[in-house]
Order: C-alpha cells, then sequence, then structure tokens
C-alpha cells in the first residue's frame, strides 16, 4: 500500500511540470504572435522603442544641426513618420551612433536598423539585409571652379584628372566602374576627401546630389558643382540597413510603402533635397 502510494506521488510530481510547462510556452507563444508588428514587438532590439542608428555626425540636408532627434532633415524626416506609421510615440525613438563602416559590416547589430544614405547593392547584401529603397540620388561632380572640368562634356573628359573618394563608398565604385578613372585616391571619410579637394591633392570627387548642393554651400564654399551624372546602375538607391536575417524588415516596409504613397517622402524631397536646373549634366 505504502508503494502504491509512493508511487502515485511520484507521477504526480513528475506530470505537474510537464503540463504546468506546456501551458506557459503555449500562453506565451500566442502572446508574443499577438504582440508582432506593435510597438511591443519581442523582435525589436528594445520592445517599446524604435531604435535606430544613424552617423557621428551626420550633415545636411539629411539631418540637420547634427542632431537627429530634432527631426529637421530629410532622413530624420523619414524615420518620425515611419516610426508614427508603425504606432510609435516620437519620444519612442531611440537614436545611436555608429560609423558609416560599422554599418555594412556583417555581424551583430545594437538597434532595428540604421539609417545613413545607404546605397542598395547586391555585394552588401552578402552580409546585411535592406529595405525596399526610399530614395534613389543622382550623382554629382564636386571640384574647384578653376579646375578644367568645368568645361567637361563627357566622361572621357572627367577621366583626364586627378580623382579622390571615400572607402567602402559607391562613389569610389562610381569613379572607378563607371567614370573609368585611374590611381583614384582613398580617404578615411567625407571630411578627408573634401579636405584634399580643397588642398588640391585631387581635383574632383563624386558625391550624391543632395550632399553636393549642402556641402558646396556650406562645408566647401570655395568648391562648386561641376557637372551632374547618370544614376548608378549598380545602386539600387538608398535603403534602410539591417543585421542579416532580422525578422521585422517585412513589417518596416510595410510602414515605408504606407509613407511613400502618402507622399511623405515627395514632400521631404521637394523641401531639403532640390537640385539646381542650371548644372550641366554628363550622360555620357
Amino acid at each position: 500500500m505504502v508503494k502504491r502510494l509512493i508511487l502515485a506521488v511520484l507521477i504526480v510530481i513528475i506530470a505537474l511540470p510537464v503540463f504546468a510547462g506546456g501551458q506557459t510556452e503555449e500562453t506565451t507563444g500566442e502572446s508574443t504572435a499577438a504582440l508582432e508588428n506593435t510597438p511591443n514587438d519581442t523582435r525589436l532590439y528594445e520592445p517599446g522603442k524604435l531604435t535606430v542608428a544613424t552617423g557621428e555626425p551626420v550633415y545636411p540636408p539629411w539631418m540637420m544641426d547634427d542632431n537627429p532627434a530634432g527631426g529637421e532633415g530629410f532622413e530624420n524626416g523619414i524615420v518620425y513618420a515611419l516610426a508614427e506609421e508603425l504606432g510609435f510615440d516620437r519620444d519612442d525613438v531611440v537614436w545611436i551612433r555608429q560609423t558609416f563602416d560599422q554599418g555594412i559590416a556583417p555581424g551583430e547589430k545594437p538597434y532595428d536598423f540604421n539609417i545613413q544614405q545607404f546605397s542598395v547593392t547586391e555585394a552588401r547584401r552578402e552580409f546585411v539585409d535592406f529595405s525596399i529603397v526610399y530614395y534613389k540620388p543622382e550623382k554629382a561632380v564636386v571640384a574647384l571652379p578653376d579646375s578644367s572640368l568645368s568645361s567637361a562634356r563627357s566622361f572621357a573628359d572627367l577621366r583626364k584628372v586627378q580623382w579622390g573618394a571615400t572607402i567602402g563608398t559607391t562613389d569610389l565604385d562610381y569613379i572607378e566602374m563607371l567614370i573609368g578613372a585611374e590611381n583614384v585616391k582613398v580617404f578615411n571619410d567625407q571630411v578627408g576627401t573634401f579636405q584634399a579637394l580643397l588642398g588640391k591633392q585631387i581635383d574632383a570627387t563624386v558625391i550624391s546630389l543632395p550632399t553636393a548642393l549642402f556641402a558646396t554651400a556650406v562645408q566647401i564654399p570655395d568648391a562648386t558643382i561641376a557637372a551632374i551624372l547618370p544614376h548608378d546602375p549598380n545602386d539600387l538607391g538608398h535603403g534602410l540597413i539591417f543585421e542579416k536575417g532580422n525578422p521585422i524588415v517585412e513589417w518596416i516596409n510595410e510602414g515605408l510603402e504606407a509613407i511613400i504613397a502618402d507622399g511623405v517622402i515627395e514632400e521631404l524631397t521637394a523641401k531639403y533635397l532640390v537640385g539646381d536646373e542650371t548644372i550641366p549634366t554628363i550622360s555620357k
């Protein structure tokens, strides 16, 4: 009798955690699924917050006054419109700073996504995931006014000068692969490239047109935009960067598609990224 009682107690003791555990896992799974695509989505880097990375520093017209949280600028304007579309309050957007190279490097990311004029390319897709493209800029040739490029009208003319560009950018790829320039000097960051231009170590560089408009007005007013170049066929446009395999990409894309359809990107482009129609265009 005693043995039967002990056996019955043991069976109950063993069974209870199994049943309890099964109910807990099922309940947890249902709760987690119910939170997907909401600000409390457990797949977020910090549930309840939208954690966004950008550069250090950031420059107009992409973001004004080196202040992402200020909301003034093309890219942080996109982020706050996207956050609202996804259901986040403005105060729930958390900004962190990273270099450009850290953004495109493989590995874990301490954020939900990174916005820093990242060009979507097939090569980069091997290491990171991208959102849909939200903007596709033209390229611009930036040079000093006394450069021979002021009269350039073809890619053959462009190849006659000394070029420089920032390492790891599609601008460098454009100069080497599309313009066909040789012996391009490479610099660690955009500031270094601009300093080389002003110091006449190089004759010209290529950057996106919106960046060139601001740079020649504020950062390097001694320089000028010598020409506008065609879109880079290898550069699909600007997209948000995610850690490879991040499960929230589809949700973020739905939000981006919504604000694009609502005309938000078009309005921000008109406000911050308007070009100058008097700048000559070189197409071949």
